[in-house]
C-alpha cells in the first residue's frame, strides 16, 4: 500500500505534464491558421490591385514621353553597364591580392613627390570611388603619408584605364573629352593633396578602422568584395540612368536651356547634379553624354566632380576618416573640382 500511494501521484503527475503542453496547442494552430489566411488575402488583394491597375499603367507606359524616359534609361544602362561590371572585377583584385604594403614601397619618401605618384598611380590602378576610400584608409594604416593617400582617393576613381575608355566610348570622335578629363581629375587630386600637405592637421584625420576579409580565403574576400560593389555601384547607375531619363524626356527644354546658356550656371548645376546623384565613375560618361543640352564644359564639371565627392563618398568619408575631416575635405574638392573643369574646357574643349 505505501509503494501504490507513492506510485498513484508520480503518474498522475506524469499525466498532467505530458497534458499541459498539448492544451495551448489549438490556439497556436488557429494563429498559424489566421496568419495563413491573411497572407492568402493579402496576396489575392495585391493581384486584383495588379489586374486593376493593368490596363492604366499600360496606357501611361505607352505615351510617347515615357517611352522616350524607357529608350533613354535603358540605353544608358546598357551601355554602362559593362564597365560597371569590369571596374567592379578589377577593384575586387586589386583589394583582395594586392597588398597594401606595396604602395609603401613604391611612393618616395618625400611627400611632395609622393603625392603626383600616387595620383599616376591612380591611372594604373583600375577602382570605383567606394573601392578608393577603404584603400587610402589602408594605405594610411600601413604608414603612407595622408597627403598621397588622399591624392589616391581623388584620382584612382577618376583616371583609371576602365573609366577613360567608358569615357571614349560614350563620346565617340571626341578625344579631347577623354584628355580634358584625365588632366583635369589629375590636377584636381594632386592639388588636393598638396593642400593637404601644406594646411592639414593631423587632429582632423581619424585613424581609419573598418571591418576586413582577414581570416577569409581568397576566393570568399574577393567574391564578398564584389557583391558589396555591384549592390551599391549598381544601384546608383540605376538612380543617375533614372535622373538622366527624365531630365532629357520630361523636364522642359526651355528649361534646361537656360540653365545650359550661362557657363557659370551651367558648370554649377551639372556639379550639383553629379553630387546628388552618386553615380558610379565608370558609368558617369555614358549619364553626361546624354546631356546633350550642356556644354562639353560643362559635362567635364559633371565628371571630375561626380568621382571626387558626391553624397555616398561624403558619408564615407565621414565614417572613414571622421566627420572634422569630410566637412573640411568635400567643400574644397568641389570647388577646386569645378575651377579646373573651366579653366581646362577653355583650353582643351
Amino acid at each position: 500500500m505505501p509503494t501504490s500511494d507513492t506510485v498513484t501521484p508520480r503518474a498522475e503527475g506524469t499525466r498532467d505534464a505530458a497534458e499541459s503542453p498539448q492544451s495551448p496547442q489549438s490556439p497556436e494552430g488557429s494563429g498559424s491558421g489566421g496568419r495563413r489566411g491573411g497572407s492568402s488575402l493579402a496576396l489575392i488583394v495585391v493581384l486584383l490591385a495588379v489586374l486593376v491597375a493593368q490596363a492604366p499603367v499600360g496606357r501611361a507606359l505607352s505615351t510617347p514621353a515615357m517611352q522616350g524616359w524607357m529608350t533613354v534609361f535603358v540605353a544608358v544602362v546598357v551601355q554602362a553597364l559593362p564597365f560597371l561590371v569590369l571596374g567592379v572585377l578589377l577593384s575586387a583584385v586589386i583589394a583582395v591580392y594586392v597588398p597594401a604594403s606595396f604602395f609603401v614601397r613604391v611612393l618616395p619618401a618625400r611627400p611632395a613627390l609622393a603625392v603626383p605618384v600616387a595620383g599616376m598611380g591612380g591611372a594604373v590602378l583600375p577602382g570605383c570611388e567606394c573601392a578608393s576610400v577603404p584603400v587610402a584608409g589602408a594605405l594610411v594604416r600601413r604608414g603612407v603619408t595622408p597627403a598621397a593617400a588622399l591624392t589616391f582617393l581623388l584620382s584612382a576613381p577618376a583616371i583609371n584605364p576602365v573609366v577613360l575608355t567608358a569615357t571614349a566610348v560614350a563620346f565617340p570622335g571626341r578625344p579631347e573629352m577623354v584628355l580634358a578629363r584625365f588632366v583635369a581629375s589629375l590636377l584636381v587630386a594632386c592639388a588636393m593633396g598638396w593642400l593637404w600637405q601644406r594646411l592639414g592637421r593631423t587632429d582632423w584625420l581619424k585613424p581609419p578602422s573598418r571591418p576586413t576579409f582577414e581570416g577569409l580565403g581568397k576566393g570568399a574576400a574577393f567574391w564578398g568584395s564584389v557583391r558589396h560593389d555591384v549592390m551599391h555601384a549598381g544601384g546608383f547607375l540605376v538612380v543617375g540612368a533614372m535622373a538622366a531619363a527624365t531630365l532629357k524626356s520630361l523636364v522642359p527644354e526651355e528649361w534646361l536651356r537656360s540653365a545650359a546658356g550661362n557657363l557659370v550656371i551651367s558648370v554649377v548645376v551639372l556639379g550639383l547634379l553629379a553630387v546628388l546623384l552618386s553615380i558610379c565613375s565608370e558609368a558617369d560618361a555614358f549619364v553626361a553624354a546624354s546631356l546633350t543640352q550642356f556644354s562639353l564644359t560643362a559635362r567635364l564639371a559633371f565628371l571630375v566632380v561626380g568621382p571626387m565627392i558626391d553624397l555616398k563618398l561624403f558619408a564615407m568619408q565621414a565614417a572613414t576618416f571622421g566627420r572634422g575631416f569630410a566637412l573640411r575635405f568635400a567643400p574644397v574638392t568641389f570647388v577646386l573640382a569645378l575651377l579646373v573643369s573651366v579653366l581646362v574646357g577653355a583650353v582643351l574643349l
